[in-house]
Order: C-alpha cells, then structure tokens, then sequence
C-alpha cells in the first residue's frame, strides 16, 4: 500500500525501493511483483513491466491486471504472436467463476484452508466444473493429500478429456504418487494427441525416466533439443537422466551446456553442486554471483543458485562466505513453507501416546505376515543411501526408492472428507480391526511391486517413516527396520546445506533441524522401549570405521547370509536418484565425517536447539 501510494503522488523512486525491500522480504508475493508492473509503465520501462507482470502471474495465476497489463504492453509493441499466447489465458481467466478466482488467489498466498472452503462451496454447487476440480486439488497436492488430488483429476479428465492442463496435472499428480505405469500410459495418450508438442514430449520423458527407462527418456531429449537445442529444463532434466545411471562427465557437459545458454537458470548451477563431486571454475562462480540480483531469476533461481554457492565456496574453504549462502538460501526456502517445529514435536507425542506395549501386545496377530520389506529410516543425510547401496547389493534383496506408500497412507487415516482437516491418526490405529490391518499391508505390498525386480526382499528409504513406525510393525508386523543414525552435529549441519526437493521442511533452519533431532532421538527411544529388539539402530560413523563387521550385523538381522558384494557395494550397477549418488559409487570414505567442525563458529543456534542431553551425550562443546 505504500508503494501504491507512492506512486499515485509520483514519488516513483521512493515508491520502487519500497517494493524492492518488499519483493526481497517476501518473494512469493505475487502483488509486489504486480505493483512493479505498473510503476515501471508509468516510468516507460516496458521491458521491465513485462518481466514484472510476467513474474507476478508466475506467482498467481488469478491477477487479471497483470494479464492485462502484458496484453496492453504486447499490443504496444504490436506483437502478435505474444498477443495470441495472451489474450486465451486472460479470455480463460476472466471467465473464471468469482469464487474459484479467490480460491487461486488464496491458494497462491499459501491460505489453503479458506482456499478449500471456497472450493468446496462451490463445487456442491457446480460440481462437474473442471477448473474448479484443478484448483481443490492442486490445494490437496500442497497438503499432501495426493489420492484426493488424483481422483479429482481423473474425473476432470473424464468430463473434459480434451483439456490439456488438466491431463498434465493428472499426470503430475500420478508421478508424486509414484504410480509410474499409469502415468506413463496417460503421457502416451497425451503425446499422442500432439507427437510434436515439446511439452508433451518432455513430460513423456520424465516419466519414462522414473520407470526407469532412461535410453527412451534419453531418445526424447534429444529430439526435444533438435527443435529447441538450448532449452535450460531440458537439458537439466536429460543431465539428471544421465547422472542417475551413472555417465557423470555427460551429465556435467548437459548441466554445464544449459548454465552457460541460460545463466539465470539455477537448477543447473545446483545439480552440479549436488553432485557432490563437482568443483566449480572461477568463472563459472563469477557467474553465479552475478545471478544473485538478475531480474529473469524466479525465487526458485536464487535458491538453488544460493545452494551451489554455499558448496563453491566450501570447495574453495571460504567457510564464511559458504555458510552466509547457504543461510540466505536457507531463509529463502523457508519464507515458502508452513513448517511448524511446534506441530511436529506434537505429533511425536501423539505417536507415543497411542502407541504403547499394550497396543503391540493386544494387535500381534493382526496385520500381514510377509516380511518382504527393510525400511531403512531416520533423518536425510544420516548414511540411508549407503545402506540401502549395501543392502541391495545383496542378491536376495531389491532396491527401490524412498516410496510414498506409509506417509500416503497415515494421510488418509488422518483426515476426514476434507484435505485440511485434522482426525483421529494416530488414535484411529487402536480402533482398526485385524482384517483392516491385514488389508493395509497386502495393499502396501501391493501398490510397491511396481519398483521392486523379483528378488524376495526390498527396500524402502522413505527416512520419514520414522514418525510411523507403530504403523508400519501394525500393518507388517514381520518388516525389518533399520534406524540409520549420524552424529547430530554432523547430520543436522548436513541437511541444512542440502536443498531438498520436497519433503523436509524442517532443514531450513538450524534451530528447526536441532528440534526436529531431538524429537527423532526422543521418539525412537519410545520406538525401542515398546517393540524391544525389532529395530536395528546403524551408526554411520561405525560402517566407516568397520564396515565389514557392520555389514555382517546388518545381514544378520535382515536374516540374509553374508555376502561379499555387500562389502563392495560399490561396484554394484544399479540406478541411484538420491543426492549420494555418486558419492555411494566410491569406496567409503571419511571426509564428510567431521565437516561440519568447519562451520563450527556458526552454529551455536543449532547446538543450543539439540538440547543438554544430546549435547553431553555427544560431548559437543
């Protein structure tokens, strides 16, 4: 409101630092972005008005000025073909019923609650409304209540098979849920409704990547690259395709190739940097610190472009400059999530509350007695990658993903006919009947056989199990756990400066990552105390000291013979789509053990957060 005024008195330079100081306060707010569109029409600056309004319908889709406004500025400029591809999405947004218009809008300022409310009124009214049905479950996605989400979608696709964008975001949805065969047949029926549309082609794919048919996902890459030889997303994505079956130099050379056409695209500079292996040239940092203000970068830009400078620096053991990137990288991700420390130590309690010896005790013959599954949990970043690497180097054993299928399922026993509604999870668990219980397990192993190659075990590296342990020894009371453990400082400061894709919220803030460990270490004391002797705690520093006598006790528990590949894990081919890939592809190594002493002098924040009991436990001073 004060840059609006601003510029209303003229005071237009006044009125662009206001929203300077905003935009860097807070970068998903679409109206600041807005705002500058129309201080830089009343400055003349169209080229910046566009990048302006342009990035502020990024943000929001629901902001008909800024729609309008690039439309006013392309017929300015006379410029068809950038009239054409505007004036359908303002036709599309103009015609939007009011209260879905306010739905977008809510959800893009991150209110999904009243955002489902609005929703929800209006689809009891005009339920077969498609667009409707996108933005109620695009707010299921941002929950995380993906089977919601996926049969909305598949209705819309139904009413209007035709739709484009609901057919992409049915497939999107389908990816998150990890259900890649069915995916793939939707991205099939997709292209080939149009073989040449790149958007197609691209999402095909992706898809093919993650089921694991990469020579196919590779073939339409390059085809994409023939009619658009430098697109960034592109050449990221066939550089990710590469990465994970292990052909690192052309996995470098797509990154490098897509960094060096588009210097404002910050996935490239972040997935050479999470390689792990990778050391950036002075140039090429040059070019990254002079993307830290480029107006073509999103939000999403400057955090993975912050993220690869943390690691550049740390290469060069500039360890201040390094933890003040990875702290504003950190700060950045953070002004986007909901995360509360305060909930999550709450839901531990829950668990720990409902589940008891007595519940195990009362429900030891429920559930479904298959013991095909190890699930290695714990925090990112604790050694779950060399483990599962280990273990599925074994000839009984099959390696898979960090799979969806428990937290999927503890969503559904949480809520009730509404995505944002808070239930009786864990408490419906003392209520479940045997038979349920056995369903569930059968449905797991089930819906996980996609990813599995035959052998009679497999792995799930989901680390967030953890939180859902009671559930997982309900449904699959003969599943092996496996708890993988790392020093707190070591493991904390680790996750800290890695940039997640999803999922781990809490690592975006040291004081939020030594709450989340103490609530981990707390919450698995109670897992040991009340299903004694079922959960193998792994140290990683042990498997680096020894790991030939750790790998022996791992197998042991697993109930599998020893085998000596397990010790050579690393000569073990297979596809690895953690950010230890190719750390996991080398004989162990020591360097990462004490790395975060390099960074000690900043993180008194997290040492006070891990409390007394860790901090003695650890002797950290």
């Amino acid at each position: 409101m004060q840059a609006v005024c601003l510029r209303y008195l003229g005071r237009l330079d006044e009125a662009l630092l206001s929203l300077t100081h905003l935009q860097k306060t807070f970068p998903l707010f679409s109206r600041a972005f807005q705002e500058e569109g129309h201080l830089q029409v009343a400055l003349a600056d169209y080229d910046s008005a566009l990048r302006a309004y342009q990035h502020a319908t990024r943000l929001n889709p629901a902001l008909l000025a800024s729609w309008k406004g690039q439309l006013a500025i392309f017929s300015k400029q006379r410029n068809l073909a950038a009239i054409n591809q505007i004036q359908p999405q303002l036709e599309r947004i103009s015609q939007l019923p009011p209260p879905i218009l306010a739905a977008m809008d809510l959800v893009s300022q991150g209110k999904l609650i009243r955002a489902e409310d609005l929703c929800r009124q209006f689809l009891q009214k005009a339920p077969q409304h498609v667009e409707g049905m996108r933005v109620l479950a695009d707010i299921g996605v941002k929950l995380g209540v993906l089977d919601d989400a996926e049969f909305l979608l598949e209705s819309a696709a139904l009413i209007a098979p035709d739709h484009a964008q609901v057919r992409i975001d049915y497939i999107e949805v389908l990816r998150k849920r990890q259900r890649f065969e069915t995916a793939l047949e939707e991205a099939d029926k997709l292209l080939s409704t149009n073989p040449d549309n790149p958007q197609f082609q691209s999402l095909y794919a992706i898809v093919c990547m993650q089921t694991g048919d990469y020579n196919r996902a590779l073939e339409f890459f390059e085809r994409i690259l023939t009619v658009v030889p430098t697109d960034p997303g592109t050449l990221t994505s066939k550089g990710h395709a590469l990465k994970t079956i292990g052909q690192t130099d052309a996995a470098i050379a797509s990154y490098r190739q897509a960094m060096e056409h588009h210097p404002e695209h910050g996935e490239a500079y972040f997935s050479l940097a999470n390689l792990k292996t990778y050391s950036f040239s002075e140039p090429e940092l040059d070019m990254m610190l002079g993307q830290q203000d480029n107006p073509l970068s999103t939000p999403l830009d400057r955090i993975n472009v912050k993220f690869a400078l943390g690691k550049a620096f740390e290469d060069r053991r500039e360890f201040s400059s390094s933890f003040e990137q990875y702290a504003q990288g950190n700060a950045l991700k953070k002004a986007q999530s909901r995360y509360s420390s305060e909930q999550m130590i709450e839901e531990f309690e829950e668990q720990k509350r409902v589940c008891t010896s007595e519940l195990f005790t009362r429900r030891s013959k429920a559930g479904c007695d298959a013991a095909d599954p190890i699930f290695i949990t714990g925090l990112p970043r604790a050694g779950s990658t060399l483990l599962e690497q280990i273990l599925a180097s074994h000839s009984q054993v099959d390696g898979t993903l960090e799979l969806p299928n428990i937290i999927a399922l503890s969503h559904r026993l949480r809520r009730g006919t509404r995505a944002s509604a808070n239930s009786s999870y864990p408490d419906v668990l003392t209520q479940l009947t045997d038979e349920q219980l056995k369903e569930m397990g059968e449905t797991y192993l089930r819906d996980t056989n996609i990813h599995r190659a035959g052998a009679p075990f497999f792995i799930d590296k989901m680390p967030n199990n953890f939180r859902h342990i009671g559930l997982i020894k309900l449904i699959l009371p003969n599943a092996k756990i496996i708890d993988a453990r790392r020093h707190p400082m070591a493991c904390c400061w680790s996750g800290f400066k890695q940039l997640f894709a999803e999922g781990q919220e809490f690592t975006y803030s040291l004081e939020d990552i030594g709450q989340y460990y103490r609530g981990y270490i707390d919450l698995m004391d109670h897992w040991h105390d009340v299903l004694p002797g079922e959960i193998l705690t792994v140290h990683h520093s042990r498997v680096v000291d020894d790991l030939e006598t750790e790998v022996r006790k791992v197998l042991e528990f697993c109930d599998l013979p020893f085998e000596q590949s397990c010790v050579e894990y690393y000569k073990t081919e297979r596809s690895i789509r953690t950010p230890s890939s190719e750390q996991v592809r080398q004989p162990i190594f020591r360097d990462s053990i004490d790395a975060w002493q390099d960074y000690a002098a900043w993180l008194d924040p997290l040492k006070e957060s891990l409390g007394k009991d860790i901090r003695d436990s650890y002797n950290i001073a």
